[in-house]
């Protein structure tokens, strides 16, 4: 029997684990909604540095988060697969992303260093972890339920970022100032730790602890784990075909997550309220666009529906070129939250099913570690041109907030460049896992 048709027959988890799993996310996107796109990259860019050369350092600050990942994430995803502790090594990166988190309210206009350090730490904390709660996906569903069950963790994900952000709305329009901005991201500390406590609690973890072999550890262990999958990896081509496709086209999807209020903030000179309304409008649209390409995932096929999505991002970021009015741009972010969580959740349900039983830990991993290394590429890229563009435009007697806005928009291209090859590269070079699952169950009843 193949290892796919294997895999699709793992016990079901309960619906309470399940609905844990997905509350996780709850948390998990209110840390995203907040600290990435509504309010500490616009508050970081404009209060904490000022001008172009905050989107500069904001650039830098996630690329450096994402290449930390990169270096950790396969090793200890190796090391968790083999002595079946996906929960524990969740649990220590969840507090350390609410800890560091909850430290941001302590960054003030100036401060840049200490902006920055939260940040890296807080960011590289929760990357990883998403890491581990990814890899549980295969515990709690079959393989056809994957599509299914990812698109209902991105659905109800979203509706946490909504959640956190109406309140931190209502406390900035009842009171407002910099000290409710600050109090907010204590706030997210809170809401994320809370939602995600039940995981920890009901969600049984299936991965069997392995007895270390004699004279070895867990890190000499990993790396030869790793260097076994290395010299083997000819037998997992179409997960190494994926992982390129998705290593560039994730650039496009992280650096407009991590850039989407800095673009409303210089563009349409949108200020922090008007800002976390326009993510609640993206938050809202990325419900329905989790559960629509969940479902369609399932009946389509995860590639066609990663196709379909890419598209819609293409054309959604090209109009930014264009865009002249915050109505439009509303607009325009509405279609992107659509899409944007279409891509990540068709994205993680491709690697459960391409992934060996046995090893979910160590090849979302590398998924990680290559949309990591991908995005510590993408966002420094952008950052970089639109400083460097908006400098330029500057010293040729442009006016200041024309040259950063001309900059931005500029900069823009390279997000679709990064969309549209990652796609290209997907049509001719990865096959849908669904549709080799059902010729390999097909050949073995045949053989049968």
């Amino acid at each position: 029997m193949s290892e796919i048709k294997k895999n699709a027959w793992k016990p079901k988890a309960s619906a309470r684990e399940r609905r844990s799993w997905y509350f996780y996310d709850f948390g998990n996107s209110a840390y995203a909604a907040v600290v990435l796109l509504a309010v500490y990259s616009a508050y970081f860019k404009g209060e904490v540095v000022g001008g172009a050369e905050g989107t500069r350092l904001w650039g830098i600050a996630v690329g450096i988060a994402m290449l930390l990942v990169a270096v950790t994430a396969p090793i200890l995803g190796t090391i968790a697969d083999f002595a079946g502790t996906k929960k524990k090594i969740l649990l220590f990166y969840t507090g350390m992303a609410c800890f560091f988190t909850a430290l941001l309210f302590f960054v003030q206009k100036g401060d840049v260093v200490m902006g920055l350090v939260f940040f890296i730490m807080a960011e590289f904390a929760y990357r990883s972890a998403q890491v581990f709660y990814n890899s549980l996906l295969p515990d709690i569903a079959h393989l056809d339920e994957m599509g299914h069950i990812s698109g209902n963790g991105w659905a109800i994900g979203s509706l946490g970022g909504i959640a956190c952000l109406a309140v931190v709305l209502a406390f900035i329009m009842l009171f407002g100032g910099n000290l409710v901005i600050r109090l907010s991201f204590v706030f997210t500390a809170l809401f994320f730790a809370a939602s995600a406590a039940p995981l920890f609690i009901f969600l049984k973890e299936r991965t069997e602890p392995q007895k270390l072999p004699k004279g070895e550890n867990y890190l000499s262990l990993a790396f030869k784990r790793l260097g076994n999958t290395f010299r083997t990896v000819k037998n997992h081509k179409e997960f190494i075909r994926f992982i390129i496709a998705f290593l560039i086209y994730n650039d496009g999807i992280m650096m407009t997550m991590n850039f989407a209020a800095i673009i409303g903030a210089v563009l349409f000179g949108m200020e922090q309220q008007e800002l976390i309304i326009f993510m609640i409008s993206v938050q809202v649209t990325s419900v329905a666009g989790a559960w629509g390409f969940g479902k369609m995932a399932n009946k389509m096929g995860g590639k066609r529906s990663l196709l379909i999505s890419l598209v819609l991002m293409i054309l959604t970021v090209l109009t930014l070129l264009v865009v002249q009015s915050v109505p439009m741009f509303y607009a325009i972010g509405a279609v992107a939250g659509f899409a944007l969580t279409g891509v990540q959740s068709v994205s993680r349900t491709l690697v459960g099913q391409l992934a060996p039983e046995g090893k979910s830990a160590e090849f979302y991993g590398f998924y990680s570690m290559a949309g990591r290394t991908s995005s510590f590429i993408g966002p420094t890229v952008y950052g970089w041109l639109a400083a460097f563009l908006t400098f330029r435009l500057q010293d040729r007697g442009i006016d200041n907030l024309l040259a950063e806005q001309m900059g931005t928009r500029y900069a823009v291209l390279s997000i679709v460049a990064f969309l549209l090859i990652g796609a290209l590269f997907l049509v001719f070079a990865v096959h849908d896992p669904t549709r080799l699952r059902r010729k390999q169950e097909q050949d073995a009843v045949a053989v049968e």
